[in-house]
């Protein structure tokens, strides 16, 4: 069985594989190939995508020198949420970029801002293995399309780069603030992860097209899902929620 089919097995049948024994694959570009089998295998298509080790930090946890990125399908795209249909999710404060006009890899940051809308997300990453966070490699975060799981989006607005510069974020669960942290840890600011992701995606041969999003990174290190009640808030763009049930 190749990896993408261990990958796809352990989605369909909801089974965890085993860090550092089940995935062979050694390079991050493999990795990338690997999700795109697992997408004709699911027969569907990226809605969206979402970027990970957008932080020194958490780059400095999966050994890696660069972001890296992975696919969500319009199914992951969430209102709510049952912990029973998912391995080990987390949480993540995050603002997404909807994509008003197709990106391309001559467009500066001001440029990009003038072609998206952006929201407040809470991005709920979920690996396909045991234990997995933070203890698998980057070929096999890569590999299991960046652990994406699920994402709720809020209400989107224009914005400019003052608007998204250095803001707070602060994540709720059942009323009470468990966790806060800065868009300026997302590269120093979001918006030069979304122009990461156009170079990225261009030297593969894809690019962003009207009608997707790019959840942009993480302002936290995420935090494990319980059932309840979770809110992020964030500076001058409002909120996002979510009840999550066991």
């Amino acid at each position: 069985m190749t990896d993408a089919e261990k990958l796809y097995e352990a989605r369909l049948k909801g089974k965890s594989l085993k860090p550092g024994k089940d995935i062979k694959t050694d390079t991050v570009e493999a990795a990338y190939n690997i999700q795109t089998e697992i997408l004709s295998m699911q027969n569907a298509s990226a809605k969206g995508y979402k970027i990970s080790m957008t932080s020194e930090e958490t780059q400095a946890l999966f050994d890696s020198s660069e972001p890296v990125y992975g696919p969500f399908t319009a199914s992951q795209v969430i209102t709510e949420m049952s912990l029973a249909d998912y391995n080990i999710p987390l949480a993540e404060l995050e603002l997404v970029f909807y994509v008003n006009e197709k990106l391309s890899v001559t467009d500066d940051e001001e440029s990009i801002l003038s072609k998206c809308a952006v929201a407040p997300a809470l991005e709920l990453p979920d690996g396909r293995y045991n234990n997995w966070f933070p203890n698998i490699s980057k070929y096999e975060v890569v590999a299991d399309c960046a652990v994406a799981g699920a994402v709720v989006i809020g209400e989107s607005k224009s914005a400019d780069y003052e608007d998204l510069d250095n803001i707070t974020g602060r994540l709720l669960f059942n009323g009470e603030e468990i966790k806060r942290g800065q868009s300026s840890e997302v590269m120093g600011h979001p918006v030069k992860a979304v122009k990461w992701l156009i170079k990225k995606l261009s030297s593969q041969g894809k690019g962003l097209e009207a009608g997707q999003f790019v959840s942009s990174g993480t302002f936290i290190l995420p935090v494990k899902l319980e059932a309840g009640k979770y809110e992020g808030v964030f500076e001058g763009f409002g909120k996002v929620e979510i009840e999550v049930k066991k």
